[in-house]
């Protein structure tokens, strides 16, 4: 609901604070602001936020530092703002833990579909039912989210936990780009295919014995991806 989450807004830019303040406010969510990444993480250590929203070139703590740094500890869903043409610094953000973001200038209405599709996904994520998921060479558990391929814990962002289960959920069959985006990162995003470039390329990293010749987590040319969880 949103009269119960807490949003972090972080940007040095005033005029963005102040309208996703009031914009966001008005949606009934409880915003706090900071100018930098610095100060996010000063806010955060008695101020735990159920979504971060950041933009990327600041002072001091930039965005994808702060996203670096807020994934070695948390599972709180951050949408990063980028200026169209950042596309490296995009890629460069999702890699470091960022879930999701949105291209200024930006429709509000956009941003507050995402915020809504990355505050109903984190709880479920919590409030999953305690279930171990094991085929092939994987064990799945969705209560701690621990990730083990043929015995060894592999360590995943929550982005890339979720698409590994949903995949696993759906193995032996191609999955469609944009089926993939719209389930993991909800229907606005199914345009965007180097959400999938990035997370599939860093899924392969920590589960495939050799990436460039994976296994387990395959690609359909011009299609989709395909999961096999081995024997």
């Amino acid at each position: 609901m949103a009269e119960h989450s807490k949003i972090l807004v972080v940007d040095d830019e005033t005029q963005i604070t102040r309208v996703l303040r009031t914009s966001l406010s008005v949606q009934g969510y409880d915003i706090r602001v900071a100018n930098d990444g610095e100060m996010a993480l000063e806010i955060m250590k008695d101020w735990a936020p159920n979504l971060i929203i950041t933009d990327l070139a600041m002072p001091n703590v930039n965005g994808i530092q702060l996203c670096r740094t807020v994934r070695a500890t948390s599972e709180v869903p951050i949408i990063v703002l980028s200026v169209r043409g950042q596309e490296q610094q995009k890629i460069e953000a999702l890699d470091a833990g960022a879930d999701d973001y949105v291209t200024k200038p930006f429709s509000m209405n956009e941003l507050l579909a995402r915020v809504r599709a990355n505050l109903r996904r984190a709880p479920k994520a919590e409030a999953a039912v305690q279930e171990l998921i094991e085929i092939g060479d994987f064990s799945i558990d969705l209560a701690t989210r621990v990730v083990r391929v043929k015995g060894h814990e592999v360590r995943l962002t929550p982005k890339e936990f979720e698409l590994l289960l949903y995949m696993a959920q759906h193995p032996h069959r191609v999955i469609p780009h944009r089926s993939l985006l719209a389930a993991i990162w909800g229907g606005t995003s199914t345009e965007q295919p180097e959400y999938l470039r990035v997370f599939v390329g860093q899924l392969r990293k920590k589960i495939e014995a050799n990436p460039a010749e994976p296994r387990y987590l395959l690609t359909d040319r011009w299609v989709g991806y395909r999961f096999e969880p081995g024997d």
